[in-house]
């Protein structure tokens, strides 16, 4: 219903904030880095919105960023994930961080987020790691001169933060016959040493 909301910031507590616009203030609940980007800002704040309607209740959720709005509708797709889970994973990793931690199927780092256990963990990299490679593949910014699955692969790691000497070099001795999120996969696990 509301695609974002800007006016001035009037609080915030560990998982909220409250902006006023034309005299209504809308509470919604935000991520830890959320809250981090936009506690220096205080009379032009903008948040992408995603609001949750239930039988017993209408919450609004808060994004500084549109990656981590659609991070956040990929979570809750998960089954048993709901917005609350997904805001513990939000709190816990930047999209990037995310993609990475899924990429590598690390469960372990995942349960730590709040309200994520092991199962829940295993299940989240389950059902999101052929998505999330997509997703990362579908925002990468400019081709790189490659062909094929490598240059896609370069690009999933250059958009995941690396340069492309490191993305190069992080593929190099990967088998070309693997399939992309494979390589991916692989190209992280040699990164992460």
């Amino acid at each position: 219903m509301f695609y974002y909301i800007k006016g001035t910031l009037v609080y915030t507590d560990f998982s909220s904030a409250v902006i006023d616009t034309g005299g209504v203030a809308y509470k919604m609940t935000v991520s830890t880095s959320t809250l981090q980007q936009i506690s220096c800002l205080k009379n032009d704040v903008k948040l992408y919105t995603y609001m949750a309607v239930r039988e017993d209740a209408v919450d609004l959720f808060g994004f500084y960023t549109l990656e981590e709005l659609s991070l956040f509708k990929l979570l809750i797709t998960v089954s048993g994930v709901g917005p609350k889970a997904a805001m513990g994973v939000l709190s816990a990793f930047t999209p990037e961080r995310f993609a990475i931690v899924v990429g590598s199927e690390d469960v372990k780092a995942l349960s730590k987020a709040n309200g994520v256990g092991a199962k829940t963990a295993a299940r989240i990299i389950l059902e999101l790691k052929d998505k999330v490679a997509k997703e990362m593949i579908s925002s990468k910014s400019a081709p790189i001169q490659a062909s094929g699955d490598f240059a896609d692969a370069q690009n999933a790691l250059m958009v995941l933060g690396y340069t492309k000497a490191e993305a190069v070099k992080a593929l190099s001795g990967i088998s070309p016959a693997l399939a992309l999120e494979d390589m991916i996969k692989e190209a992280l696990k040699k990164l992460m040493k």
